[in-house]
């Protein structure tokens, strides 16, 4: 699978090959403040099959956290491009930034335990309350 996508003003772009290791919504708190309180929608590719092509992202990580998460966004327009995990090597894309987000085909909806009432998940999709296997 070959992913291309960038920020909304077109300041920096991307390129995610490989197989995709997850194609999920989060319903997690921390996803609800990013996302304006939605779900968010992602696909997480291989780190090693990801790069900046035009310009890069700024950075943020919450240091009040033990094992946050960094979070990359262009500086320009403040689209927030994709997420790393601490030890996952996974470059963490966000689908509305994706040329083409047909390409997302969600498998399933993960940390329902922070669920808000006003977020769908569509019939048949699997859950689960944390991440699987968790």
């Amino acid at each position: 699978m070959r992913l291309e996508g960038g920020c909304y003003c077109g300041e920096v772009r991307y390129v995610a090959e490989g197989d995709a290791m997850m194609q999920a919504q989060c319903h997690c708190r921390e996803c609800q403040y990013i996302s304006g309180g939605a779900p968010n929608t992602f696909i997480a590719m291989p780190a090693a099959g990801f790069s900046y092509i035009t310009g890069q992202p700024k950075q943020f990580t919450r240091k009040d956290l033990e094992r946050a998460v960094t979070r990359e966004f262009c500086a320009e327009c403040g689209t927030h491009l994709v997420t790393k995990v601490p030890g996952l090597p996974a470059a963490i894309l966000k689908v509305g930034t994706l040329d083409e987000p047909k390409q997302f085909e969600p498998q399933m909806a993960i940390y329902t335990c922070d669920k808000q009432e006003f977020h769908a998940i569509p019939a048949g999709m699997t859950t689960f309350e944390k991440l699987p296997g968790h």
